[in-house]
């Protein structure tokens, strides 16, 4: 794992042990990815609930709740889908939080969509974020690419609401289960 990430995990782990709240995962087209980086620091069974690869539209209606519709209207590589991938996951799971992904990482796309337009969306049910990469540097980088800006996309979302502690050490941390 890159040390970014590892920074970024840290980080959350104080911001969600330090208020009691939790968060959950949606992926797509990470598979896993952003669940691996928040379950690799010590302590994060106290706010990680559990997560999902929803990798095919099926999956996203039957496990997450989306409407088919919306899906077929505005494809699973939208701000939209991101949106209840979101409150899918977060209620799946009862949350306070959720992050989800979903986009093409390459090489396929759809007509209209091109290969590295990925949707992170982070938040609670009533308050949910989105930003959209563009950019195609290729399937892994892509992803790893992704991976990373969902991370720091919700650290910036915890930091709004949560401003950094004056000194780090004084958080307490939590024991590894």
């Amino acid at each position: 794992m890159e040390f970014e990430n590892k920074v970024l995990s840290k980080e959350i782990l104080y911001k969600l042990y330090e208020t009691g709240k939790t968060i959950a995962s949606a992926e797509s087209c990470t598979s896993g990815r952003i669940a691996e980086v928040l379950t690799a620091t010590p302590g994060a069974s106290t706010y990680y609930k559990g997560g999902t690869i929803c990798y095919s539209n099926e999956a996203k209606t039957n496990i997450l709740g989306i409407d088919a519709n919306l899906i077929a209207e505005k494809n699973a590589v939208s701000e939209e889908v991101a949106k209840e991938m979101v409150k899918g996951v977060a209620k799946l799971f009862g949350t306070d939080y959720a992050i989800a992904t979903t986009g093409f990482a390459g090489p396929g796309a759809d007509p209209g969509i091109p290969v590295g337009t990925i949707y992170i969306a982070c938040g609670t049910p009533e308050d949910i974020r989105v930003m959209k990469l563009s950019e195609d540097e290729g399937r892994d980088e892509n992803l790893k690419n992704a991976t990373h800006e969902a991370l720091k996309f919700f650290v910036e979302y915890l930091r709004e609401f949560y401003p950094e502690p004056s000194d780090m050490d004084s958080v307490p941390k939590p024991e590894a289960k």
